[in-house]
């Protein structure tokens, strides 16, 4: 399969803080052109994130990026302007509620790099990494949080002009985080002079403090608030899962994130910080690993949300040692994937709603469907895995009317694979056709 790409690059007339004149992805002119054309699809199958069933052969028809209509289709002959795809699974763009852009796996070899990058490396990163990720078959993340949170919006916003080639991106700005917590980036390899003062815009001690920090994040763009509440389960040099923020710090980002209409997201692993967060009012909890029966049932009668990182224990397992990272970490981190399992299948039978996040950045950017498997093995029907990477996801973040099914009125945003994913999740792995609001970005 081979990514559709133009020969010619777009210069942006765009000028960014301290990076000069912008060179945007090549191809994208010639994307914006398709995106304008009508065009019809015909499916063999059609998946469309609400129903319950694979709903057979279906033809979509799109009209300047929106759907239009979806009727039954046959095996008439297709014409020249139409997309053949009669042997093929439709499906919504996938949505990943867990991606850091301005990561990649092998950093945990040498934390020391985020230091050593430029602005323009950490947005050439963030770009690279966003375009591996449509391509993917992912159209729309979450970026939960980030170290250089104005290179992700520089980013968003290249992005969002058409200026760069991605998914659409709900960023929830920096990481709101205790002075050396899980969210500041204070690492033994970085002298104290010579960490980047971008990652240091959410860090606060008081409630009063979170609250400042919080409201200037949104000012600045934050679609959504992720705090820090406990710092990893496995972590070294503190105890499993050790809270990190208070109650009270937590119930006032929320109360600000209520008062300008946002939601927030609270990084959890200790069974106390995740009630804790509970308590304060979040909206989703990620991770989650150590969360006891009683705290799983609260999250399901306060509707809260899960995204839990299922798989990235065995990508760590499998590959650390080839990267370089400490043994140490590398048993930490898959037993940390097994504690966020158990949590997992006891979620699903307490019926907590469950959202796809894979903690992308931990694992690399192309891997993102690599998860639908193991969230069926650990008791998700292949339907609950898809809509938790569809409509569920969608409907949490607030954005159905736009995407997360396929039905007339929504963004054209369609992948489709060979073959039938509800029987077989692992063909979401390597999706090869991809298109976002009715452009094809990825096609046989």
């Amino acid at each position: 399969m081979n990514t559709i790409r133009s020969s010619v690059l777009l210069i942006a007339a765009l000028t960014l803080p301290s990076l000069g004149p912008f060179t945007a992805t090549a191809g994208v002119s010639s994307i914006n052109e398709r995106a304008s054309q009508s065009i019809i699809i015909h499916c063999g199958n059609l998946i469309d994130g609400l129903s319950e069933t694979l709903l057979g052969a279906r033809r979509v028809q799109i009209d300047k990026g929106v759907i239009t209509a979806v009727d039954h289709t046959s095996d008439a002959v297709v014409a020249k302007t139409d997309i053949d795809l009669h042997d093929y699974t439709c499906l919504p763009g996938l949505i990943n509620t867990h991606v850091h852009f301005d990561a990649n796996p092998e950093d945990a070899a040498d934390y020391g790099i985020y230091a050593r990058r430029s602005t323009r490396d950490n947005l050439d990163l963030i770009l690279k990494n966003a375009e591996i990720t449509l391509e993917s078959g992912f159209t729309t993340v979450r970026h939960v949080g980030a170290w250089f949170p104005d290179a992700v919006a520089t980013a968003k916003a290249l992005i969002d002009k058409g200026l760069a080639q991605g998914p659409s991106i709900q960023t929830a700005g920096p990481y709101l985080t205790i002075p050396g917590g899980g969210g500041d980036l204070t690492f033994p390899e970085i002298p104290p002079d010579k960490i980047p003062p971008e990652s240091q815009q959410g860090i606060a001690s008081t409630p009063e403090d979170f609250a400042q920090r919080a409201q200037t994040a949104v000012d600045k763009g934050a679609e959504f608030l992720k705090v820090i509440a406990s710092g990893a389960v496995f972590s070294m040099g503190t105890a499993p899962g050790a809270p990190e923020m208070h109650q009270d710090d937590i119930a006032a980002v929320v109360a600000v994130a209520k008062k300008n209409g946002v939601k927030v997201t609270a990084h959890v692993h200790s069974d106390q910080s995740g009630r804790d967060a509970i308590l304060a009012g979040v909206d989703s909890l990620e991770h989650a690993s150590l969360l006891s029966d009683k705290t799983i049932r609260l999250a399901a009668e306060r509707g809260v949300a899960l995204s839990m990182d299922v798989y990235n224990g065995t990508y760590t397992d499998t590959a650390g040692r080839e990267l370089g990272y400490p043994e140490v970490f590398i048993e930490r981190n898959l037993a940390t994937t097994e504690a966020q399992r158990r949590v997992f299948r006891k979620a699903v039978k307490a019926g907590v709603t469950l959202l796809y996040g894979t903690d992308a950045g931990v694992l690399p950017h192309d891997m993102g469907g690599w998860q639908f498997e193991i969230m069926i093995e650990q008791g998700m029907t292949p339907m609950q895995a898809i809509q938790s990477a569809t409509s569920v996801a969608a409907q949490h973040m607030g954005i159905s009317q736009a995407v997360g099914n396929i039905s007339p009125g929504l963004q054209a945003d369609i992948i489709a694979v060979r073959g039938n994913p509800l029987e077989n999740a692992s063909l979401l792995r390597a999706v090869p056709f991809v298109m976002m609001d009715g452009a094809v970005v990825k096609a046989p």
